[in-house]
């Protein structure tokens, strides 16, 4: 689970924050960088493609399983995009657009496979584990395409650096082909009308059949907006970072290596607060912290190039994302019924991410109306509505019990 975190993190800010950086260097503009960069956006929608992977198996990929063949066959979709971007540059951009897009779709797609294999390889009182250990792969994939990134953009040319991602992306490659596939059987449909019946429609109904129109109503309204203030500042982050005066060595540094050990901290005191608390009680507490560390950012704005505020600013913000992934998981997680796995958790986690890389979409433009200190502002006060949802769910998950399929 830590070497598949790893195949996870690493292409997801590549196609984001990092990306951000290199299209903000080769002269584009930012209400444009905001927008290429939010080919992350992938990710939220990644619940529509995620039926073929809980019952479809790949022709060239079928003998590894179900999973493992879709996982080979994004991870190495995934390097293939990358060496696209490498080659074409923005100054291609009708070009490096579209390799960017690949990226980020076969990440989603490799992001469905990984949850999918982690739900179905252990029982729900493993997940905490499993959890807390893929978040330090994750982690560490965000240090190797973050920190490492942009510390090499300092003394070697990006497209370099992105063929030195592409071939890291080698190692969760050896790991897919060497880890034992889920023991899970899934019985063939009948025919056609049976296929689109079990693959498309049972897996949204059945989340409804199970919960009830209203308190799924309100469950899915609460997945949608709780995250808001995190995914939300993906986009703006390091063109934020170099108009307040910072070099990329520097943010490499604090943010990707001081910054993801942090958020490494964060996540495993999150895991064990998951174990003792439960998801739901840890969730709510995690939701708050994070929310509330946007504000740091608000430092750097009165001090412009400095190291020590800067370093304030990312212990909160780190430990906070940090805290918040263990609870999240773990909670999409409780709501999934085994019978569906792919297709419902991928529904759910695009819904977490989606609201807030619609925010982030158009971050440039707002930062251009209301600056970067009001746009903050919008992603913290952007969460009261969740938490208004946090209370009135809370009688029906605070005891954290799944329901049955």
């Amino acid at each position: 689970m830590c070497l598949l975190g790893f195949s996870s993190g690493l292409p997801f800010l590549l196609v984001s924050v990092t990306l951000a950086l290199w299209l903000k260097e080769s002269g584009v503009v930012l209400k444009d960088i905001t927008m290429i960069a939010s080919a992350g956006m992938t990710y939220a929608f990644k619940f529509v493609w995620a039926p073929l992977l809980d019952h479809w198996r790949l022709p060239l990929f079928s003998r590894l399983g179900q999973r493992r063949g879709w996982l080979l066959f994004a991870q190495m979709g995934v390097i293939a995009g990358l060496l696209l971007m490498a080659l074409l540059t923005p100054h291609q951009l009708d070009l490096f657009v579209p390799a960017t897009l690949l990226v980020a779709f076969m990440g989603a797609t490799q992001d469905i496979a990984v949850d999918a294999y982690r739900i179905e390889i252990a029982p729900p009182s493993a997940q905490g584990a499993l959890v807390a250990t893929y978040s330090l792969g994750y982690r560490l994939g965000l240090l190797v395409a973050g920190a490492l990134a942009l510390i090499l953009a300092d003394h070697i040319a990006w497209s370099w650096v992105y063929m030195l991602m592409a071939a890291a992306m080698l190692l969760p490659v050896v790991t897919t082909l060497t880890m034992p596939e889920p023991d899970v059987y899934r019985a063939a449909p009948a025919n056609w009308r049976a296929a689109m019946r079990e693959s498309v429609i049972d897996p949204f109904a059945d989340f409804f059949r199970r919960y009830g129109w209203a308190i799924a109503g309100l469950t899915l309204l609460f997945i949608l907006l709780f995250k808001l203030p995190e995914q939300s500042i993906g986009t703006i982050f390091n063109p934020f970072m170099r108009d307040m005066g910072f070099s990329k060595t520097e943010i490499g540094a604090v943010t990707k290596i001081y910054g993801v050990w942090i958020g490494i901290v964060g996540a495993f005191v999150g895991g064990a607060a998951v174990a003792r608390w439960g998801a739901w009680r840890t969730l709510g507490v995690a939701i708050v912290l994070e929310s509330c560390s946007n504000l740091f950012y608000l430092l750097l704005l009165h001090h412009h190039g400095s190291l020590p505020m800067l370093t304030v600013a990312i212990s909160g913000q780190n430990f906070g994302e940090g805290l918040l992934g263990p609870p999240t998981v773990a909670f999409l997680s409780l709501l999934v019924n085994r019978q569906h796995t792919a297709t419902q958790y991928a529904l759910l986690s695009s819904l977490v991410n989606l609201p807030g890389k619609a925010l982030g979409f158009f971050a440039g433009g707002i930062v251009t109306v209301l600056g970067y200190g009001g746009y903050f502002a919008i992603t913290v006060i952007s969460i009261l509505p969740a938490m208004f949802l946090f209370a009135c769910l809370w009688r029906r998950f605070r005891y954290d019990e799944p329901v049955p399929a």
